[in-house]
């Protein structure tokens, strides 16, 4: 009689294996599997993420392997780094080797905003930013609309608040550049991991990669912690109009002051009501040209309303606004006053 089928979690992927974690131990106590991917699949195209929960079969207990013979949907996907099931993403960034990018930070934290997950900010090295470095960071970023934490590996008192938030229930997603001390502060939160790390490149000061997979580690009773792989490219939104929604403090503006029309993109638009006097309005306006332009050069039409096309002025693309709001051109106004003198309407 063939064993039905078990249930377990994706922990890590390596090659064409990865790590299962059983929701319920196997007969001699095995917590962990490892796997490969039936054909039928790898045929249909269909991903495994770290974070998964997955089918089971053909599991032979004395080896240790099994095969995964079914993908469970997913829900808030991360797709750089990819790991599925996610409740939290925290967005870490050095204050210090190397030095903090606002543009860099901003773009991290799009990333993150865009899986609907909820978002933390740590700074990590903290020990070498100092008070005067640490305290405007955390002071701007409260007003981006985040609870950012200011943390240090080799401080085990800063890191109790980020340990008390990521020993909530759920899976938690540690991203950011490449040198910022990720590996770092799951060592300091966990320590018999004991994480490959290195230092920054000193002439260059980038950081190295040293963590080569995305990895699912226990923190609490119910809680895990995902180690990823640094990378300088955040994903943004194909979509230029999503973007107001991964900047907090737009989406708070926007729901205490409404633009006049819905496809506003706080371009100073007519009727806009955001402005531009916040601090990220030169960022936002600098990632928002770029997806648009982007767009235009993909020929994928950018949904900005129900013109839904874009058109060049001077070095900026911005959007076509619908027909009912365009003001009519001087030129198009003369032809139709040349029009009405040829053609008089008929009295009668």
């Amino acid at each position: 009689m063939a064993e039905p089928p078990r249930r377990g979690q994706v922990v890590a992927l390596l090659a064409n294996f990865c790590w299962v974690s059983l929701d319920q131990p196997g007969p001699a106590g095995q917590q962990r599997l490892l796997c490969t991917r039936r054909t039928r699949l790898a045929k249909s195209g269909q991903a495994i993420r770290v974070g998964d929960w997955v089918q089971l079969d053909g599991i032979d207990w004395t080896a240790g392997r099994g095969a995964v013979a079914a993908v469970e949907p997913s829900q808030r996907v991360l797709e750089r780094p990819p790991v599925a099931n996610i409740s939290r993403v925290v967005v870490v960034m050095a204050l210090a080797e190397p030095p903090i990018d606002p543009l860099q930070l901003t773009r991290f934290l799009i990333t993150a905003e865009q899986s609907g997950a909820a978002v933390d900010l740590v700074f990590s090295k903290a020990d070498l930013g100092g008070p005067a470095l640490v305290q405007p960071w955390l002071q701007r970023t409260r007003a981006w609309g985040y609870a950012p934490l200011a943390v240090s590996s080799r401080e085990p008192a800063s890191l109790e608040p980020l340990r008390q938030r990521l020993s909530q229930p759920g899976l938690a997603v540690l991203c950011g550049p490449s040198g910022v001390g990720k590996s770092s502060l799951i060592n300091a939160l966990i320590p018999t991991l004991e994480l490959r790390v290195a230092a920054v490149s000193g002439r260059l000061q980038r950081g190295r990669h040293t963590t080569r997979h995305v990895e699912l580690f226990a923190l609490a009773e119910g809680a895990l912690l995902a180690d990823t792989p640094g990378f300088n490219r955040p994903v943004l939104p194909a979509d230029p109009t999503a973007l107001m929604a991964c900047f907090p403090e737009l989406r708070t503006a926007h729901a205490e002051l409404r633009c006049q029309f819905g496809d506003c993109l706080h371009q100073g638009e007519p009727g806009c009501a955001v402005g531009s006097e916040w601090d990220r309005h030169s960022l936002y306006s600098q990632t928002l040209q770029e997806l648009l332009a982007a767009a235009q050069r993909s020929d994928a039409p950018a949904r900005t309303g129900s013109a839904g096309s874009l058109r060049q002025r001077g070095n900026r693309v911005e959007p076509r606004l619908a027909s009912q709001y365009r003001q009519p051109s001087r030129r198009g106004q003369r032809q139709q006053a040349d029009a009405d003198l040829n053609h008089p309407g008929q009295e009668g």
